[in-house]
């Protein structure tokens, strides 16, 4: 997930909304009261299609949030059989962060080390058994290095 988060309040005006997605190059932005409770989400779709003059006038309202302790499983089910681009991640009510395809995609590159025999695998979670000496929950992630 993506931490921290850019978000805007209901009131903030879509010309502000429009410079935020540029400047940060992001395709959305949550609508969040001063408690941190999401209430929909902007758009580039929504700055663009629909009109009104406020973050509340545009927004979605209608948001599918994950918590922090949701499998990477059930997110990538969601991502991919809803079409969603992004997830809002909430912990206790709060926005803690945001999970997109691109954070998904990120992780099919992660790399764990096998604790006995050094053997890497690939995948969003460590495998259960290590295809070389058999080892079991002894993984651990490998940091990547920049390059090809």
């Amino acid at each position: 997930m993506s931490t921290p988060v850019v978000t805007v309040s209901p009131g903030t005006p879509v010309d502000q909304i429009a410079a935020l997605l540029g400047r940060h190059r992001i395709s959305a932005l949550p609508v969040v009261e001063e408690s941190g409770h999401v209430l929909g989400l902007v758009s580039e779709y929504d700055v663009l299609a629909k009109t009104g003059t406020t973050a509340s006038e545009v927004m979605s309202p209608g948001v599918i949030s994950v918590s922090v302790d949701t499998p990477i499983s059930d997110i990538r089910a969601l991502l991919v059989d809803q079409r969603m681009r992004r997830l809002p991640v909430m912990d206790t009510g709060v926005l803690a962060g945001i999970v997109s395809r691109r954070d998904v995609v990120a992780l099919l590159t992660t790399e764990w080390a096998c604790g006995t025999c050094g053997e890497p695998a690939r995948g969003m979670e460590p495998p259960e058994n290590c295809p070389t000496c058999g080892g079991t929950g002894i993984f651990r992630l490998q940091e990547q290095l920049p390059g090809p």
